[in-house]
């Protein structure tokens, strides 16, 4: 269910990932806007790059380093917010980690990264924030998932398996919230043109992941979160409707849908060997 909110002021928001892909973008976008951040990632290099290159606005903008897996870090990103502003409107849990694998095949350091950055960062981030939130009375934890959130994705198995638990820690932790003046909203996006997704075209693994027609922005996932997710505050939202349609029926019907994974490889097969050509790579 989706909830209108009046808002008579701009935000205090803290934003993970934002050295890159859709953290960076947001954090430029939402400081335009003229909200005020804590723009955080663990690659503080990185993170400065992004501050000027885009421009960022450092009235508006205040970086720091943070490693989602670390509660100490999560504890100073948003004492710093508080020190800083006051308090926390939005906390945006965008940091992720992806390495395409079949299940015979995963290391085990790939398995721990899957779960301790994009299951326990998502956590603990929202504990600490959900803290701060009841005892001021109000807050919005948005946490960014996947549509491999509502279907497994062959070749995709520990990013499926870490986006299927950040869904259901979300929507569990909507429902406690809720009556705190909290809200929780999960983002689920397709396939987003981010430097994630170049990771991506260099394994066959990752074929169903661009199985669709096309990459999504980063400017999609601003007119998402500016436009519905901030105003709104709905429980979930995937990203395109069609195709979080068919996610949602392939989590519904896994036996059937089966059958179709191979046509959808089989599409994105195509689709990573035109975007190899496009990078100057030979196939054979």
């Amino acid at each position: 269910m989706e909830r209108n909110r009046d808002r008579t002021e701009l935000d205090v928001m803290v934003l993970t990932g934002c050295a890159s892909g859709i953290g960076a973008h947001l954090a430029g976008a939402l400081a335009r806007r003229g909200h005020r951040l804590i723009a955080t990632d663990l690659e503080e290099g990185k993170l400065e790059e992004q501050a000027r290159s885009g421009g960022w606005d450092p009235a508006h903008v205040r970086r720091r380093r943070l490693d989602v897996r670390s509660e100490a870090d999560w504890e100073g990103a948003l004492d710093a917010a508080t020190l800083a502003w006051g308090r926390v409107d939005v906390l945006m849990n965008i940091a992720g980690f992806l390495r395409p694998g079949y299940v015979h095949e995963l290391s085990t350091a790939d398995i721990d990264l899957h779960l301790d950055v994009n299951v326990k960062g998502t956590v603990l981030g929202t504990r600490a924030a959900a803290r701060r939130m009841i005892a001021q009375g109000s807050g919005h934890i948005v946490n960014f998932g996947s549509l491999a959130s509502l279907a497994p994705v062959p070749g995709l198995c520990l990013y499926s398996a870490s986006k299927f638990a950040v869904r259901g820690f979300s929507l569990a932790a909507a429902s406690e919230l809720d009556r705190h003046g909290v809200a929780v909203t999960l983002v689920m996006p397709d396939a987003v043109q981010t430097p994630m997704l170049d990771l991506q075209v260099s394994y066959d693994e990752a074929a169903m992941t661009f199985s669709g027609d096309r990459a999504l922005t980063v400017e999609d996932i601003e007119r998402l979160i500016v436009e519905r997710v901030l105003s709104r505050r709905p429980m979930e939202v995937a990203l395109p409707r069609g195709r979080g349609t068919l996610a949602r029926f392939a989590n519904a019907m896994p036996e059937a849908t089966r059958k179709l994974a191979p046509l959808l490889i089989r599409k994105g097969l195509r689709a990573q060997r035109r975007r190899r050509r496009g990078n100057g790579r030979d196939e054979t």
